[in-house]
């Protein structure tokens, strides 16, 4: 799984499951008047409890995560992964709900004298609490675009180099230079200012050399979001997602389009390049 795709949403989402987790650990119900010996259950000794909150809301956000984090939607009997998992966050909110108005299910007597019988726990109602949050940020999250952005920030660009400072290299970086092989002797440079060496007479002079960037050259590149990797021959199914904080290769422009390269050598048409950083 990549956290770069995460958004603040499925953060949310997330951090909610991990409360109703440890909520079903406590209390089910409470009451004032026990019997000798009597323990009160944990949620995960209820069974209605136990199937249609604590595991409906952890499946449900275990499903809207997973789908998010795919480049393509993956589908059950027709319907998305996701909206499984956002019916089931929903599910597991109404099914907590009903449990806290009546956490004895109907039985008025269990550990207690009176006539009222126990009330919700602290386990009940903090799993309500986790589940209804869960719910609403299953739903919110792609209609709310503050809980769309990136649940981890994507780099800030490096320090522009002090004047005359060289800049560092090694395999991958983009600004490294290639190395020179070992025992080659390296090419002299023209020194600056220095006017080139005339030509012998009766030489030919050598011929105008063409501008640097006449054509396009290679370069690392980086995305501020997520964004799909197309085939190269036109197929409208993506072949990779490009992560934000990461380096890839663009080998060829084509129109407002970058042919780019993936670490693991897979090639394809970047077909969103605003908000690139170049490297």
């Amino acid at each position: 799984m990549n956290i770069r795709s995460l958004t603040r949403g499925d953060g949310v989402v997330i951090g909610a499951a991990v409360l109703l987790f440890i909520a079903s650990f406590l209390d089910n119900y409470s009451t004032n008047d026990l019997p000798d010996g009597f323990d009160i259950p944990n949620l995960w000794e209820s069974g209605p409890v136990l199937l249609s909150v604590v595991l409906a809301g952890i499946i449900g956000a275990g499903l809207v995560v997973f789908a998010r984090t795919k480049p393509q939607p993956l589908k059950v009997a027709g319907l998305d992964l996701g909206q499984f998992g956002v019916a089931f966050t929903v599910f597991a909110a109404w099914s907590a709900l009903g449990n806290v108005i009546d956490p004895s299910g109907g039985v008025n007597n269990i550990g207690s004298s009176s006539d009222k019988g126990p009330s919700a726990g602290t386990g009940l109602v903090i799993a309500l609490i986790a589940a209804l949050i869960m719910a609403a940020a299953a739903i919110a999250t792609p209609l709310v675009p503050a809980l769309q952005a990136g649940l981890v920030p994507a780099p800030k660009p490096a320090a522009p180099q002090p004047y005359g400072a060289q800049p560092p290299g090694g395999y991958g970086y983009p600004g490294a230079q290639p190395q020179q092989p070992y025992g080659a002797q390296p090419q002299p440079g023209q020194p600056f200012g220095q006017q080139p060496a005339p030509a012998p007479q009766g030489a030919a002079a050598p011929a105008p050399q063409p501008a640097a960037g006449a054509d396009f050259s290679p370069f690392w590149f980086a995305v501020p979001v997520a964004r799909q990797l197309f085939a190269e021959d036109g197929s409208p199914t993506p072949i990779a997602e490009l992560a934000p904080g990461t380096w890839y290769l663009a080998v060829e422009q084509r129109g407002a389009a970058l042919v780019a390269q993936t670490q693991d050598g897979r090639r394809g048409v970047l077909q969103d390049t605003s908000g690139i950083q170049r490297g």
